[in-house]
């Protein structure tokens, strides 16, 4: 105990930290869920189910619906899957909710700007397994025999978001602190 303090002192008053200005954030957020949900409902007024539309010579538009996770990880599964899917982006929409909140103002904003692209994904695929019980993918990157799985803009939200994490917690990190 610090001289002259009474013993039953909470002790000395912590600074309080200034929180990151969060609600900006989450307009990026909403604009993902936004961009991604318009998107889908363009592709689903436009196009049947595994139709195909050449945009460039190596891009198509086509309307696929994904019952399972990245990479349609468990898609043939009966159909329980999608409530365990819903579920995770729901405790992985919490989770980064409650991290984006908690982030200090400075030296933080490109993890801000990865938590809020990350949660915006997961809100927007969210949507699709509420109400379709499946996630609309349209986008399929292919070069001759060669094709990466169909995904939508909400997958490159999570992917980009995710991205920027890592180059936040494995380079920026060091930086802040030797500061």
């Amino acid at each position: 105990m610090a001289a002259g303090m009474p013993e039953n002192s909470p002790g000395p008053a912590r600074p309080k930290r200034e929180r990151i200005a969060w609600p900006g954030w989450l307009m990026v957020s909403a604009a993902v869920i936004v961009l991604d949900q318009f998107t889908k409902l363009r592709v689903i007024a436009a196009l049947e189910l595994y139709e195909h539309r050449p945009v460039l010579p190596i891009l198509d538009l086509v309307r696929l619906h994904n019952t399972g996770a990245a990479f349609s990880f468990l898609a043939g599964a009966s159909g329980w899957q999608n409530g365990l899917f819903a579920a995770v982006a729901v405790v992985v929409s919490a989770g980064v909710l409650w991290w984006l909140v908690r982030l200090p103002r400075k030296g933080h904003d490109l993890l801000a700007l990865g938590l809020a692209l990350l949660l915006g994904g997961a809100i927007g695929n969210l949507v699709d397994r509420l109400v379709y019980g499946y996630v609309v993918d349209f986008i399929l990157i292919h070069y001759q025999d060669w094709s990466y799985p169909a995904f939508n803009l909400a997958d490159s939200a999570i992917t980009g978001g995710v991205a920027l994490v890592l180059l936040d917690g494995l380079v920026l990190e060091r930086y802040r602190q030797r500061s």
